[in-house]
């Protein structure tokens, strides 16, 4: 069976590192808060691109204490619009009515499967405070109109950038990673992500130290100081055992996302069959990292259960949309067709930095047969 991700490979890679540092952790005898934890905040930092990190327990909690930190500057209020894309995973939305916001749903390019840039003016209103952009499936999703847009409606931008670590935007004769392009960011490190703890683990990226200050404060129950609590907070930590295995795997990840833009480029140059419609790469590959490759077809369970008959593992990314979740079911009526066209034909093909070429061939060639 050819593995969709193979986490135990993966993790193996680095194992003999990883172990080193595990007891480590352990011997010493400190678990939060340390200089584990310090060390990651500044080296993410360093390859961000910017001034501040606040590690937290997860990527969902990173988006939700950059909204909450808005309201409590008061660059927000309860009721207030953040526009989002439609066909994101649902930890985007959550984060916005988890702080009784309200999401207000915009439409995906059918090509990039990213927010469409155009259609978002349209969707504003004096209510509308911030717009949620998600770098979908590894590819950055930025461009000057939405930085103009921003700019005209004295928005923030919010990046939700828990799938492209590493991918770049170049524009305006310069180049910066997703993560450091908004007023803040949301990264998760889930095990399967580009950059992946061994557990769960987020954090807030941004340049804006008052916002810094706040999510950190808000991250540890409210707290700037021991048992005096400025805010009703949370508990969103990452453990020092984490930050430990971060600060290893991150001095990887541009090779392994390297490796993953080679069998992207392998998977659109070879995969040939008029019934599978393959994503639009961009035309400058840093742009994206391939955290996942997504593919569309008119019969997704046929061809995903033919693959599996022959041995390869696929995943669907996602497949049911936000606002057709019975969490939600306020919104079940709502009607987004490219987002439910996205959503009834995606199938995400295995990718990952260790895949063998003799696993992506075959993966090619069975595609290919598919009638």
């Amino acid at each position: 069976m050819i593995k969709f991700l193979d986490l135990q490979k993966v993790n193996a890679q680095y194992a003999i590192e990883l172990k080193r540092v595990a007891a480590e952790v352990i011997d010493s005898g400190w678990f939060l808060q340390g200089d584990r934890e310090r060390a990651f905040e500044q080296e993410l930092s360093d390859y961000l691109g910017v001034s501040q990190v606040i590690t937290c327990a997860n990527g969902l909690d990173a988006l939700r204490l950059i909204l909450k930190a808005y309201i409590e500057m008061g660059v927000m209020q309860e009721g207030d619009e953040v526009i989002v894309p439609a066909n994101t995973f649902i930890a985007s939305v959550l984060a916005i009515t988890d702080n009784r916001l309200k999401p207000v749903f915009v439409e995906p390019d059918i090509r990039t499967y990213n927010l469409s840039i155009p259609d978002i003016e349209a969707h504003i209103t004096a209510k509308t405070k911030a717009i949620l952009v998600v770098h979908l499936y590894g590819r950055t999703c930025w461009s000057e109109e939405l930085e103009s847009l921003a700019a005209k409606y004295r928005l923030k931008i919010i990046e939700d950038n828990a799938q492209a670590i590493g991918a770049f935007y170049h524009g305006g004769g310069f180049q910066k990673r997703t993560g450091s392009l908004g007023d803040a960011a949301g990264n998760s490190f889930y095990p399967g992500k580009n950059l992946g703890a061994l557990g769960d683990s987020g954090a807030v990226s941004t340049n804006d130290e008052d916002l810094a200050t706040v999510v950190r404060a808000l991250g540890n129950y409210g707290s700037r100081k021991k048992y005096i609590f400025d805010y009703q907070g949370l508990n969103s930590r990452m453990d020092e055992i984490q930050a430990a295995f971060l600060s290893i795997k991150l001095k990887y990840l541009d090779n392994e996302n390297e490796i993953r833009k080679k069998i992207a480029d392998c998977y659109a140059k070879k995969i040939k069959n008029e019934k599978i419609i393959l994503p639009l790469l961009p035309e400058n590959k840093d742009a994206h990292v391939h955290h996942l490759f997504v593919i569309r077809t008119k019969n997704r369970d046929a061809l995903q259960a033919y693959l599996e008959s022959n041995g390869v593992q696929t995943l669907i990314h996602y497949p049911v949309p936000p606002y057709k979740q019975l969490a939600y079911k306020g919104w079940n009526e709502k009607c987004f067709p490219v987002t439910e066209t996205i959503h009834d034909e995606v199938l995400s093909l295995p990718i990952s930095p260790v895949m063998e070429e003799n696993e992506i061939e075959k993966v090619i060639e069975l595609l290919n047969q598919y009638e």
